[in-house]
């Protein structure tokens, strides 16, 4: 594997550790730090961006795990990416939303919602393609 792919896989693997690892954070924030302050539907909110970072960034550890082996592609560079920024647009959105009630940030979340479409077809192709070609 070439050195440029090697660090895309690293950094990768760091991002989904971030973002574990802030998921689980914010998830016990708004367990043991939020209950009583936020209205239920607010909560309800903050658990679906809560899950959605967890998912998701197992979702982009699974992307690295699947670059460091041959085949290697684009796809799952571009898919990397989308994950990432679906998180940061959809997860991100639903927290401020959640925790300051800025109604018009749910115009945003979409675009979160898009971005992971996106990265799980893109994961979908690559495996389409590369059926069988793995060892």
């Amino acid at each position: 594997m070439n050195s440029e792919k090697s660090r895309m896989n690293f950094l990768f693997l760091s991002l989904a550790s971030l973002l574990m690892l802030l998921g689980v954070a914010m998830g016990a924030f708004g367990a043991h730090g939020l209950r009583g302050i936020l209205s239920e539907q607010s909560m309800t909110i903050y658990q679906t961006a809560v899950s959605y970072q967890m998912w998701h960034g197992l979702g982009l550890g699974i992307i690295a795990a699947f670059s460091q082996h041959p085949p290697h592609s684009k796809l799952l560079i571009w898919a990397g990416w989308l994950m990432f920024a679906g998180v940061a647009l959809f997860s991100g959105s639903l927290y401020v939303l959640s925790l300051t009630g800025i109604r018009w940030l749910g115009a945003i979340t979409p675009f979160g919602g898009l971005a992971f479409l996106i990265a799980w077809g893109l994961v979908g192709v690559y495996g389409w393609r590369n059926f069988g070609k793995m060892p």
